[in-house]
């Protein structure tokens, strides 16, 4: 397991989650990323056959799980899902967080755009009435014109307001049809909806991001209901493996986002489940209690030895309590179960290149690159990645490693600067020199910019150059 509160680059998502989560949804989100490949790996096993479903490509839609505990989600441009912690822990079914999910794939599928779709949809109105009340003061009504001015943004918002209405309506059918044709009732997502009904007569203020941006009404709630409860799977209810990934993702945000007190209080000792063991495990691990933090996990990995996310956790406790040649025997079994996760791979490789030990590093080095090459925009992969490399004395590597770093956060310039020295010192016409220069292009830089870059970059090295003969 692997909890990294932290930004960690999705497609250069940071910057558009900022963006999209907030756009008409009040104040700005946490933007740190939670990365967790146990968690991920449940809820894309409900959701993947709801976005076939819906024509979606599974592979395609990136889910986010965003370290903010207020109640909220969204869709993006570029396919791209957010769910904060927030609101997973406030689902009481499997069925209702995966009726959030697909109403959000609902507007994915839908191309809906909420910024700038309702901020269109605020411009006419606004700017007639603006219009209607220059004539008014023109026409020598001057109150009046003012007051037609002063309501310019009111209508505005009445604009944006029915075209955000317009869009929630065409998700929920969307998503609760998907429901439908991959077995699953809708019910989770009405559910949902009516355990937060009371959100429309609050102030913006009071009322959850959420249900800013996603405006409620009873009309919206019972359109919605009708429409499910006349499918054939209305009936569908939650297995007891769903129902119990579903409390065992609720103990495990818990246990990493409470205090380890108030997880200990949450879940005591006399709940004998294994999320509740799950949860106190991680508390113990959080509290510095490390042996009894063990000791429970070598119990779970004894009832499930073939379970990779227990040996990743044995890995972590170790790895954080300065021991990461013990780390590593975990962190290796984590991957020889499960070898298409880069995130345990990150972890593995995290742990070999902190023995300081230069005949681990190739190993290092090797799983970097497989983890990269799944995941390509992983900050944390191409940063060790470049670490291990600067240890080998491998500069060059060292450089470009670095450049993709900046590449997948977006930072263009720096990705530049560093891909054109990685350029001059690997091999010319490698496949790292040619990745150095699609770095450099595809950052937006011309034959020109490169030429003056070189001559800059000569310029500063013959003035820095100490003259051999100097005393």
């Amino acid at each position: 397991m692997t909890w990294l509160p932290r930004i960690v680059s999705r497609s250069v998502v940071a910057a558009t989650v900022a963006a999209m989560a907030t756009a008409l949804a009040g104040p700005a989100l946490a933007q740190s990323m939670i990365r967790d490949t146990e968690i991920e790996g449940i809820i894309h096993e409900w959701s993947d056959p709801v976005f076939t479903a819906m024509g979606l490509e599974p592979s395609e839609v990136e889910i986010l799980l965003v370290n903010d505990t207020d109640l909220n989600a969204f869709a993006t441009r570029g396919r791209i899902l957010g769910i904060n912690t927030g609101l997973i822990l406030k689902t009481r079914t499997p069925g209702e967080l995966l009726g959030v999910i697909a109403h959000e794939a609902g507007h994915i599928k839908n191309r809906h755009t909420l910024r700038s779709g309702a901020q269109d949809a605020a411009m006419p109105p606004m700017i007639m009435s603006m219009a209607l009340g220059a004539l008014a003061i023109a026409a020598g009504a001057p109150t009046a014109g003012a007051a037609l001015l002063g309501s310019g943004q009111y209508f505005g918002a009445l604009g944006a307001l029915h075209y955000m209405s317009q869009q929630e309506g065409e998700a929920d059918n969307t998503g609760a049809r998907a429901l439908e044709r991959a077995g699953e009732s809708g019910k989770g997502l009405v559910d949902f909806f009516e355990n937060f009904r009371s959100q429309e007569v609050f102030s913006d203020a009071r009322r959850y991001p959420y249900f800013r941006s996603h405006p409620l009404s009873s009309d919206r709630i019972q359109t919605l209901r009708r429409l499910v409860s006349e499918a054939p799977h209305y009936g569908h209810v939650d297995s007891p493996e769903r129902l119990a990934e579903h409390a065992l993702i609720l103990a495990k945000i818990h246990a990493f986002m409470d205090s380890p007190n108030q997880t200990l209080r949450d879940y005591p000792e006399s709940d004998t489940t294994l999320p509740a063991r799950y949860a106190r495990a991680i508390a113990w691990y959080r509290g510095g209690q490390t042996e009894r933090a063990l000791t429970a996990v070598e119990a779970f990995i004894a009832e499930q030895p073939d379970n990779p996310y227990f040996q990743e956790l044995k890995g972590q406790i170790l790895f954080e309590e300065g021991r990461p040649g013990e780390a590593i025997e975990a962190h290796q079994r984590s991957v020889d179960l499960m070898p298409e996760a880069p995130l345990l791979r990150i972890n593995l490789a995290h742990a070999l290149i902190e023995t300081n030990d230069p005949a681990r590093l190739e190993q290092a080095v090797s799983e970097l690159k497989r983890a990269t090459a799944i995941e390509g925009d992983n900050t944390l992969a191409w940063r060790l990645l470049s670490q291990a490399y600067a240890s080998q004395g491998k500069e060059g590597e060292a450089r470009l490693a670095f450049a993709e770093l900046y590449f997948a956060s977006g930072r263009q310039d720096e990705a530049t600067q560093f891909a054109l020295r990685a350029r001059d010192l690997l091999p010319r016409g490698s496949a790292q020199w040619i990745r150095a220069m699609d770095i450099v292009f595809a950052s937006g830089a011309t034959q020109a910019d490169v030429d003056a870059a070189d001559a800059r970059y000569e310029r500063t090295r013959r003035t820095t150059v100490i003259p051999a003969n100097a005393d």
